[in-house]
């Protein structure tokens, strides 16, 4: 979700939303070019957006959005805007947080399988029609492994803190950054989401003049607001909802992920907005045969052709890559 939920974020201890247009192409294009300038250890760190804008709203806040501007009466297909989109994927997750040093549930190993899995898969292929400057988005992934830093975690309501603990992580030596600029570093900390009414987010900068994707995540363990409802059991109930709100951020990372942005529609939703909290079936199943239930991704070829799946508005459109 984009630069329109800026106006809605109340940039307090709560980071709660206020009663505002879910989007607006003005505020998205007045804040696009916004740098933040920080300090890393040996290297420079900009962030391209102070606010974190490109937000996964929890599934209440989403209705709410809903009720203000229905999708239906917004512009259906979504539509390039001259960036450059991701051709492929160099990950490396990052679990940031005092609790990962003796964490020993599933959501480490089941993240690097998801992001393994998700290589060459049915649904890395539901964005493969977008294309950008630099070429067209690929199914390609190539997993890193993660990183544990049990230093205490913070950000949440600002993209600093979080581009911050990523550009720490390659002045350490830890990340390379892709060259292509493919490379994409989510941080998936131990803070609990609270009161704020989203589960992720996603954005872009730079680490020491190397582009940089990153994201982050809340500790989404018992949280109703941001759990897709998985009943497969084989998975936890926090590492299913980590699973689904990956899938919603990589995507949107992958066909608009930095300034001056790529694709998404007049009221700036991207491909994962389109379809959030709406799934084509049970589980997807990745190439290294994980199982996911996972939200759809908006198709455009898929609207055009009245094909797909149809989103929380009835428009169909949404690919599930199951």
């Amino acid at each position: 979700m984009k630069k329109g939920l800026i106006l809605g974020l109340t940039l307090a201890a709560t980071f709660v939303f206020a009663a505002a247009p879910a989007f607006a192409e003005e505020d998205r294009n007045a804040t696009r070019d916004v740098e933040e300038v920080g300090s890393g250890p040996g290297a420079d760190v900009i962030a391209f957006e102070e606010t974190p804008s490109h937000i996964f709203l929890t599934r209440d806040e989403y209705q709410r959005s809903l009720f203000r501007e229905p999708l239906a009466r917004r512009t259906p297909n979504m539509t390039y805007h001259g960036g450059k989109i991701m051709t492929g994927v160099v990950s490396k997750a990052i679990f940031w947080g005092t609790s990962w040093g003796s964490y020993t549930g599933d959501k480490i190993t089941g993240l690097d399988s998801w992001y393994t899995g998700f290589s060459n898969s049915n649904y890395a292929k539901t964005t493969t029609e977008y294309t950008g400057s630099n070429g067209t988005v690929g199914t390609g992934a190539t997993h890193q492994g993660h990183i544990v830093d049990t230093s205490a975690a913070s950000g949440g309501g600002n993209t600093t803190a979080i581009i911050n603990e990523v550009c720490k992580q390659v002045t350490a030596g830890n990340i390379i950054p892709d060259p292509a600029g493919n490379g994409y570093y989510p941080v998936y900390t131990d803070l609990p989401r609270g009161n704020a009414g989203y589960c992720a987010w996603h954005s872009a900068g730079s680490c020491g003049g190397k582009a940089v994707q990153f994201a982050f995540f809340w500790k989404l363990d018992g949280d109703a607001g941001c759990d897709p409802g998985d009943t497969s059991g084989l998975h936890s109930q926090g590492l299913a909802a980590l699973a689904n709100v990956t899938g919603h951020e990589l995507a949107e990372a992958m066909t608009d992920p930095a300034s001056p942005g790529a694709w998404y529609d007049s009221s700036g939703a991207e491909n994962g907005d389109k379809c959030a909290w709406t799934f084509g079936g049970p589980l997807a199943t990745f190439s290294n045969g994980s199982q996911w239930k996972i939200q759809g991704e908006w198709s455009n070829k898929a609207f055009t052709a009245g094909t797909g799946y149809p989103n929380s508005s009835g428009q169909k459109g949404c690919l599930g890559g199951l």
